[in-house]
């Protein structure tokens, strides 16, 4: 057995992995050996189906240190008028080029690919079956704790007769050609998305059957766009956040007054959502989507057969020459959340919700700037992913926790400042702050914060 030496093992070389490394690269003068199972950087995004986009603009997506795209406004399609979405052949030929020109180009950064770590610094070299060392004398870095689930690699957790064609939205361009109807399972982005493909591609809206589980809770995109030219969208979108949150008087209030506030928006008004896992849609996609009229209200699915569709509430016919699409995939799992800093050992979990790149670079920076674990996990609250809006003020509350604790640090206020993955970091740096309508604004956040936060924790507790 071969042995070496580092600094950090980051285990995962992923957005969040890629993310951490870079920053500490950065903040230190620190040696990272990387390890991961795949051949390449990107973790899941070289699993991901030929269309999908990133929902978020890419300029605020990625590492803090290499720009993602070019911060251009889309002037065609849904997402007209707003900052472009990187396409998946776009994002990883990114990380590629991050690991190759940022990351090994330094010297201080060693990959690793197509290994496993077992435990401890054993790593199991996958094509040889051999065993190395690696002694890390800091920490142990896990850039997997936040398992993405995808329709590539995910086990389904439904039967399929062996007559029915079923298959991840990764071979939809392959074979949508060879049948006349399609079955979408599922009721997240991937499912959104591949509804999306279809209708782009010539597919008629009655040629779609959509499966909907729980319908879902959407972000309306538009208060999500950085920059100086979207300030009254994002920070006014806030300010109007804050305020259904400081006046709601229950949970589905609060949903009711998010979604009247333009923040969120869902597939019909006669259909109360029941899940929350923050996608994000233009209303121009989302108008798109409720074109689809067959949609099947059953629950989750539970065998295909060639004649019918037995879901855990009903049962409903198959359409002719169907071609099924599996969009169930969890996504980003909700795991229940551990200590981010332990003694030789880093667990990379969201600090700010919705932003796994974002909050992993923020864990570095932290990471960087103390000794003491006691004090780096107090400005390092874990977040788990939502999955309802009772877990969404949950997440809520801790990542406005969070970033309060990083305002009071003037190091770490700085750097957010400066972050390019901090979304609306370059709003605030690019407007006149003595505009008197700026002021306005930003004066309102500062009055709402406090009363919209103890409100919260009155509809946490019941």
């Amino acid at each position: 057995m071969t042995g070496s030496k580092t600094d950090y093992l980051v285990v995962g070389a992923g957005a969040t992995g890629l993310a951490f490394t870079d920053v500490l690269l950065e903040e230190t003068d620190a040696h990272i050996t990387i390890v991961d199972r795949r051949d390449k950087p990107g973790g899941h995004w070289n699993d991901a189906y030929s269309f999908v986009r990133l929902h978020q603009p890419s300029s605020f997506y990625g590492v803090a240190s290499v720009e993602l795209g070019k911060r251009r406004i889309d002037e065609t399609g849904l997402n007209k008028g707003f900052e472009e979405l990187a396409t998946g052949p776009e994002v990883t030929s990114y990380f590629h080029a991050v690991m190759k020109e940022r990351l090994l180009q330094s010297e201080r950064v060693r990959f690793v690919p197509m290994s496993e770590h077992l435990e401890n610094g054993e790593i199991r070299h996958l094509l040889s079956g051999e065993t190395s060392t690696v002694e890390a004398s800091r920490s142990i870095v896990d850039a997997t704790f936040i398992d993405t689930q995808i329709p590539l690699t995910h086990k389904r957790r439904f039967e399929v007769d062996d007559s029915v064609v079923c298959i991840p939205p990764n071979f939809l361009p392959r074979y949508a050609h060879a049948h006349s109807n399609f079955t979408i399972l599922g009721a997240g982005k991937t499912a959104m998305d591949s509804i999306v493909w279809l209708l782009e591609n010539g597919a008629g809206a009655d040629q779609i059957r959509w499966v909907i589980p729980r319908d879902p809770w959407v972000y309306n995109r538009a208060i999500f766009q950085p920059g100086g030219a979207f300030y009254h969208e994002s920070f006014g979108g806030y300010a109007r956040q804050l305020e259904a949150m400081k006046d709601a008087k229950s949970v589905d209030d609060l949903a009711d007054r998010m979604e009247a506030a333009d923040i969120w928006m869902r597939l019909d008004a006669k259909v109360r959502p029941g899940i929350m896992h923050g996608p994000m849609l233009s209303k121009p996609e989302l108008d798109l989507l409720r074109g689809v009229g067959d949609i099947v209200r059953m629950g989750r699915v539970k065998t295909i057969e060639p004649e019918k569709l037995v879901l855990a509430e009903g049962v409903c016919s198959a359409q002719p020459n169907c071609l099924y699409v599996d969009c169930t995939a969890a996504g980003l799992h909700r795991h229940k959340s551990r200590p981010v800093f332990e003694e030789n050992q880093i667990c990379l979990q969201m600090v700010r919700l919705y932003q796994p790149t974002f909050s992993a670079a923020m864990l570095a920076k932290i990471e960087s700037a103390s000794e003491d674990n006691n004090l780096k996990n107090k400005l390092a609250l874990p977040l788990p992913m939502t999955d309802s809006v009772e877990s969404w003020i949950e997440c809520q509350m801790t990542s406005m926790m969070n970033q309060f604790a990083w305002s009071q640090t003037p190091d770490l206020r700085s750097w957010i400042a400066n972050c390019r993955l901090d979304g609306f970091g370059r709003a605030a740096l690019e407007v006149d702050r003595d505009d008197p309508e700026v002021k306005a604004v930003y004066k309102r956040i500062q009055e709402l914060s406090m009363p919209a936060f103890a409100n919260l924790q009155k509809l946490a507790a019941g």
